[in-house]
């Protein structure tokens, strides 16, 4: 009888050493990683997967065109779509537009799709971002609405305030002087406007863009959500209207060389739509 207690003893606490050692394990893992939906942004915090930002990703060999001038055809992206203007570092110290959040068409069995919408500084030929927009995104049936932030490669933070589709949406990016970034993003349906200080030095800001972008992970670019048509107005840089400013037209494509969407021409006073094509 001893010998059996005994053994049952050393049982029950290899058993608890194991529990231990696992909620030890656990508490070393950073919270991010320990999320029950990794891809999903969560409210107040950051992205923990997916960037609804990024900087634009060229199909593989292409060239970059536009820092002197809008070139004929237009840029090819596997991540944006829109408009871009890039000169040399220092060059762009804002932009704004507006937009009307799309609704997002989701389908059962159709898996995770994610489309942002978003002003900022950077990305066409440097490293970093510093943006502000909106994402309409599907997990499956279920669409999802949300402003952000962020300063890639910083992650994004999602906004806590409301976001549904139809609401009248406008954002900028503005560079103050020395390394201090103003973003704000406002939801005039919903009547609230988040403003958003960062200092940051060593910044190019070489470029300066209105996009609708497929998020990335780490994985690469994910799928492109089914937003419709979304119609970017009174987009200015550095205070002048964009179709002014010589942009350079970017369609985002796939794998294979297709359009996921469409990007309308601009007309002089900078109002552009991009129309979605395909998700991958």
């Amino acid at each position: 009888m001893a010998r059996r207690r005994r053994r049952a003893l050393l049982i029950l606490a290899a058993v608890a050493g194991t529990m231990f050692a696992a909620g030890a394990a656990s508490a070393n893992v950073p919270a991010s990683a320990r999320l029950a939906h990794p891809t999903a942004p969560q409210t107040g915090g950051t992205v923990a997967v997916v960037s609804p930002g990024q900087p634009d990703i060229p199909p593989a060999g292409a060239a970059r065109p536009g820092v002197s001038g809008a070139p004929r055809t237009p840029a090819r992206s596997t991540n944006w779509s829109g408009y871009a203007v890039a000169r040399g570092a220092g060059a762009y110290r804002s932009v704004s537009a507006s937009w009307v959040e799309p609704a997002a068409t989701c389908h059962a069995g159709g898996g995770a799709r994610y489309a942002a919408f978003w002003v900022g500084l950077d990305g066409y030929h440097s490293s970093s971002v510093e943006q502000a927009g909106t994402d309409s995104d599907c997990q499956g049936r279920t669409a999802d609405y949300y402003g952000w932030y962020e300063m890639y490669p910083d992650r994004a933070i999602r906004l806590a305030a409301r976001v549904r589709p139809g609401d009248q949406v406008s954002a900028s990016v503005t560079f103050g002087g020395r390394r201090t970034y103003r973003l704000v993003l406002t939801d005039r349906t919903r009547r609230w406007t988040r403003v958003i200080v960062k200092n940051e030095a060593g910044l190019a800001r070489s470029s300066a863009e209105v996009i609708t972008e497929a998020p990335s992970s780490r994985s690469g670019v994910l799928a492109l959500a089914d937003f419709g048509t979304i119609r970017f107005t009174a987009p200015r840089v550095n205070g002048a209207a964009l179709g002014r400013v010589a942009p350079v037209r970017i369609v985002m494509t796939d794998g294979s060389g297709r359009d996921k969407d469409r990007t309308s021409p601009i007309g002089p006073a900078g109002a552009f739509s991009n129309v979605w094509l395909r998700s991958n």
